[in-house]
């Protein structure tokens, strides 16, 4: 097919990596666009080299590809430095494959992976010449639609999606492109097809409903329009993959010509997690626990290594420690890929379940550091959590990584979790210095190499929907600096010092998440002023400005207080209380009361807690009762 670049030699030589523009990369899907009923547009709102590591986008481009009706093409956020040429030049947004204006496709679809991308989702908009409201497009606009984790409360950006999709990808838009099919065929307005595609299951049509406020600026009411009343859900139910190991799996995967963030290949081995960490939003909306087939696993390895040269590939999951085959996946990646030097990669372990069997399985292709997540630097505080690891666990595998040739050592916590106590603060100080002891005492002298190195980050909490922790407020910028510099005296104070190094997340861009995380409707006009301001890119520090989302939140008289430093009742609607993940408020109530006490929750492997999630018919949930 013809194809001319979007860009001139000119632009394209101006700019930082011009490549993140050109397409053309190998795995990549050309069709003709005359021969295809539906074209879509998949974006991730950040720059080329994220957006090309994320494993969602590949799937969803493979599965809409599979069909020859579909042509589904790549889209990602412009840098700066093109942002400004495009828009001086009144040059459109355009898709990497065809290098066609967006703004010419029926879809374009957004992936919602983090909240500080939001502000980028208007660029993209901007740029490809959409109308940022849903109100005010025509039926010439693409159809846009949001997914992913952000959309478990899609609600701060209502107004910018006709539609959102709640639920894995691979479920029901099949459906939703067949209902277009006929839709175009019929000749029926835009109107017409969200009022039909509402009626899918996992397809949330914001426009078609209306929310109330009390005087107390709590929700009054959330429910579908009355003259909807009739044909729309008042609950939207996420969509769930029951059998993972029959599932498309991107075999053949565009390998980018710049060099992605994590330039790898991914085998995403398994969904959702056993665990319940009261604060991990991941591992509530992505219940229930689902693995894939040791046999899908090996076979999509062996295609995706040959269909695209990847000198390593990462097992991908949650929890990758409570896959029940993971030693004999290790078995099979090292010995198929050994001689060609391929490195297998191992996120996602469990301090008390890394053996030393599965770390030298590891190393015999690449040492690198190990990261262990204890959250907590108390066993109090990792009850209030429920991360069900003991200080025993911890130095137990901090001592089989020494053995097995480690010294490097990551170590992530948060601060300003619910009932945070000073001893809390420095007991995470403690737990580094009692690994670092840990490294001395177990390795002698002539077998060292060289001081252990242990870093400690630490993020700020950020209470998000579908945990336990909803309800709870975050601490004002300046109170979660107080806690980072308890912390970063206390670990100078101690006698491995020099051993130890201590980061922390901006404090400032934790506030502005949790805003965006927890809130409503009323802060579209934020994300609008913010944008309208200059600001996007939010997720980078240095485009990142707090004093803009201030003056943004005075301007759209939305109060920082209301949204993010109130305790909320256990009582109030909350925004994303109309979508149903299968686990029930009940039971998160019921995990908030235990976070009080300080009661450990069990794991799904050890026992059915009855959250709910069995109702998707599928995966730990059933194969327990069995």
């Amino acid at each position: 097919m013809d194809r001319k670049n979007a860009l001139n030699d000119k632009i394209l030589l101006s700019v930082e990596k011009p490549a993140r523009y050109t397409g053309g990369e190998i795995n990549s899907v050309m069709k003709d666009k005359d021969k295809v009923d539906i074209r879509f547009a998949m974006c991730f709102p950040d720059v080329y080299e994220i957006g090309m590591s994320h494993l969602g986008l590949q799937i969803i481009y493979t599965l809409l590809n599979n069909r020859d009706d579909i042509w589904c093409e790549r889209v990602f956020s412009v840098w700066p430095d093109l942002h400004n040429i495009m828009k001086a030049d009144n040059i459109p947004l355009f898709a990497l494959e065809s290098q066609d204006p967006i703004k010419d496709f029926d879809f374009l679809g957004i992936t919602l992976q983090y909240e500080m991308a939001y502000t980028n989702v208007l660029q993209v908009l901007d740029l490809a010449g959409i109308p940022f409201n849903a109100s005010d497009r025509t039926d010439a606009d693409p159809i846009v639609i949001g997914g992913g984790p952000c959309a478990y409360n899609p609600e701060p950006l209502a107004d910018f999606f006709d539609m959102f999709y709640i639920g894995e990808g691979e479920t029901v838009y099949y459906a939703l492109m067949d209902l277009y099919k006929e839709h175009k065929k019929s000749g029926g307005s835009k109107m017409d097809f969200l009022i039909a595609a509402s009626q899918i299951p996992g397809i949330y049509v914001p426009m078609l409903y209306e929310v109330s406020y009390k005087e107390d600026g709590t929700i009054g009411s959330f429910r579908p329009k009355a003259e909807y009343a009739d044909t729309v859900p008042e609950t939207i139910i996420k969509q769930v993959v029951s059998d993972m190991s029959f599932e498309m799996y991107p075999e053949n995967p565009v390998v980018p010509y710049v060099q992605a963030t994590q330039d790898r290949a991914v085998l995403e081995i398994q969904r959702g997690c056993i665990r319940g960490c009261r604060f991990c939003q991941a591992g509530y909306i992505y219940r229930p626990f689902r693995t894939r087939s040791l046999e899908a696993l090996k076979k999509y390895a062996e295609k995706i290594i040959a269909n695209t040269g990847y000198e390593e590939i990462s097992l991908s999951s949650l929890s990758s420690s409570d896959c029940p085959f993971l030693g004999d996946l290790l078995d099979f990646l090292i010995k198929e890929f050994h001689e060609n030097k391929v490195n297998v990669s191992l996120p996602s372990l469990r301090i008390d379940e890394f053996s030393l069997d599965i770390m030298s399985k590891v190393q015999d292709v690449k040492k690198s550091s190990l990261t262990f997540a204890p959250e907590a630097g108390t066993q109090r505080m990792r009850n209030v959590i429920n991360k069900g690891i003991t200080e025993e666990d911890i130095m137990d595998g901090s001592e089989k990584a020494f053995l097995g040739g480690w010294n490097k050592v990551k170590l992530y916590f948060m601060l300003g979790l619910p009932g945070e106590t000073e001893e809390d603060i420095k007991g995470i100080a403690d737990v580094a210095e009692n690994i670092a002891e840990l490294y001395y005492d177990t390795v002698p002298k002539e077998q060292r190499m060289g001081k252990v190195a242990i870093t400690i980050s630490t993020s700020f909490f950020i209470p998000k929907p579908f945990t336990p922790f909803q309800w709870e407020p975050m601490y004002k910028p300046e109170v979660y600096l107080e806690k980072a510099a308890l912390l970063n005296e206390t670990v100078k104070s101690k006698l491995n010092k020099k051993s130890i190094k201590y980061n922390w997340h901006d404090a400032k861009t934790s506030v502005i998440e949790g805003l965006l995380a927890k809130g409503d409707r009323r802060i579209c006009e934020v994300i609008s002023k913010v944008y309208e301001k200059g600001g996007f890119y939010d997720a980078w520090t240095e485009h990142f400005d707090y004093d803009r989302w201030l003056e943004a939140c005075d301007e759209a008289g939305v109060d920082m207080d209301f949204f993010v430093y109130r305790r909320r009742s256990l009582d109030e609607i909350l925004p994303w209380d109309f979508i149903n993940i299968g686990v029930t408020k009940k039971f998160m109530l019921k995990e908030y009361d235990n976070s009080l006490k300080e009661i450990v929750t069990p794991n799904c492997a050890e026992k059915c807690s009855g959250c709910g999630a069995g109702c998707f018919g599928g995966g730990i949930c059933i194969e327990n009762k069995n």
